[in-house]
């Protein structure tokens, strides 16, 4: 229940941190895949005293280095929305949502910063060891970077860790475990890098691809696909455990998220996994859509999703208008419990200003009670809306992009396994029409990530943290125009930023590796 709320305001807010989001992970992927995959040939070149691998390890770190510049630029903006857009956001969990942050900022980006100086400056200037160490250090600071942010991403998806002071009205962390382990956390890490190791491999593939097209460093091309099939091979199995393990979870704690991902409007035991949904245009009389029609398989999601064929998954319109039989409240429920939550806590500030003691005292007792926090603090950001339906995020969206990241993420895994087979016959040059493919190909992991990241957020709308805040309660309260304006600012400045990378990275690429090492036709 929001007063004198400008949407426009909410609506642009989203945008600006959408467009920012966005233009950063056109960065960040590349940068967690190609930093191991340098560790991996630099180790190989030590190992083996080549020069032709001294040459390969510098190619591709030039390349990684244009991309990790750009990238540090677009994060920072974006850490900085938090206290100019969404102030109420950063003060209902800042203690808890600023702790990752700042471990990233102070472990992760030093660690980065520190060895990549030595890593780009230091060959010939420190023994082999040292700077091979350095690029490892980089590469796994880079990652451990990506720790601490999707931590906070995760915690906004399932809050855990913490408790609600009615005194300041603000969650606190109690145990940063629970925050940093939780079952979310560590699952959106581990398939969130494993998704970048899929970027970084596309991108070598793709890249010597396109030199064995134009029979350029032939040697360079040849040793890199292989090594680039091998990790993208591993890289995407993973995915797929992890993409397995993260749908169980959004049915287990994102129950809406869920349901609008698969688009199953009525739930049933035995529930069809759809491949194909034609959906509705029109509302029915409670205001919601349908599927529509479907092409479907019997049975599979509630196996998929539980283990049992026979299991019962939930829709949407059991989430919004209830469902006794499966002990499911209904929207409008949770909504109540919200307010009352919210109204208590009113009446314990009013009586604390007051100076009544005694009030304060036994509401602040039953605030912190136990069957309280568990019957209605947990939907406290339920008393902030009204309608029943603004808990449902956009189906058809949701819907498809999960299907195309999916259908991506099998593609790329028979890519690579064709790309392995004919480069270990050593026959991969004379595959053109495979070699045009990867080419090609080079655009699809990125636009996989992005639809793996429109599923995670636009998914779990209308909230900002799952059940505690909704996203029109989040916004700091300044003019619509403002944001507006920053946005077309950051789109133009990001839109040359990208521009001015993709025309370095296509000048580098034609011009090659310049020293070290021998090119080697066969």
């Amino acid at each position: 229940m929001i007063d004198n709320l400008d949407l426009s305001l909410v609506n642009w807010s989203r945008g600006q941190f959408a467009l920012t989001a966005l233009y950063h992970w056109l960065f960040v992927p590349l940068t967690l895949g190609l930093s191991f995959l340098l560790a991996i040939m630099e180790t190989i070149y030590v190992r083996t005293g080549k020069e032709d691998w001294k040459k390969l390890t510098k190619f591709w770190m030039k390349l990684f280095g244009i991309n990790f510049a750009i990238g540090v630029a677009t994060g920072i903006i974006l850490e900085f929305q938090f206290g100019t857009n969404w102030s109420n956001y950063s003060w209902f969990v800042g203690d808890i949502f600023g702790a990752p942050l700042a471990i990233e900022g102070i472990m992760a980006f030093f660690l980065e910063s520190t060895f990549i100086a030595i890593m780009f400056f230091g060959w010939n200037k420190v023994s082999k060891k040292v700077h091979l160490l350095s690029t490892w250090l980089v590469a796994f600071g880079a990652n451990i970077s990506a720790l601490w942010i999707l931590v906070a991403n995760a915690w906004m998806q399932y809050p855990a860790g913490m408790h609600f002071n009615p005194d300041t009205a603000r969650n606190e962390m109690i145990n940063f475990w629970d925050v940093l382990f939780s079952p979310v956390a560590v699952n959106k890490f581990l398939h969130t890098i494993s998704s970048g190791f899929i970027v970084g491999s596309v991108f070598v593939v793709s890249i010597s691809s396109w030199f064995l097209l134009k029979r350029r460093e032939v040697w360079l091309a040849k040793r890199s696909i292989l090594m680039a099939s091998v990790f993208g091979i591993l890289a995407s199995f993973y995915v797929i455990i992890t993409g397995d393990g993260s749908s169980r979870l959004i049915a287990r704690y994102q129950p809406m998220k869920f349901a609008a991902t698969e688009g199953l409007y009525k739930g049933q035991s035995g529930a069809p996994l759809a491949l194909v949904a034609f959906f509705n245009a029109k509302a029915d009389s409670s205001g919601l859509k349908d599927a529509g029609t479907t092409i479907e398989i019997p049975r599979v999601l509630s196996y998929m999703t539980y283990y049992r064929g026979d299991a019962f998954v939930p829709g949407i319109r059991d989430l919004i208008h209830g469902n006794e039989e499966q002990n499911i409240l209904s929207a409008q429920e949770k909504i109540n419990r919200g307010r009352i939550a919210r109204e208590m806590l009113r009446e314990y500030k009013l009586a604390r200003e007051n100076g009544d003691s005694v009030q304060a005292n036994a509401l602040r007792s039953k605030f912190e009670s136990r069957e309280f926090l568990e019957n209605y603090f947990r939907y406290f950001g339920y008393g902030f809306l009204n309608n029943v339906n603004s808990f449902v995020p956009n189906v058809p969206l949701t819907f498809y992009s999960f299907r195309i990241m999916v259908g991506l993420g099998f593609y790329f895994l028979i890519l690579f396994i064709f790309i392995l087979l004919f480069s270990l016959k050593n026959v991969m040059e004379k595959k053109r029409g495979l070699l045009w493919i990867a080419l090609f190909t080079l655009p699809l992991p990125y636009l996989a990530s992005m639809f793996g990241w429109v599923v995670a957020e636009l998914g779990r709308q209308p909230w900002v943290i799952q059940d505690y805040l909704p996203t029109v309660a989040a916004v700091s309260h300044i003019n619509s125009s403002t944001v507006q304006i920053t946005f077309w600012m950051f789109a133009l400045i990001f839109t040359a930023l990208l521009i001015a990378e993709v025309g370095i990275m296509v000048r580098q690429i034609k011009i090659g590796p310049k020293d070290g090492g021998s090119d080697h036709a066969k």
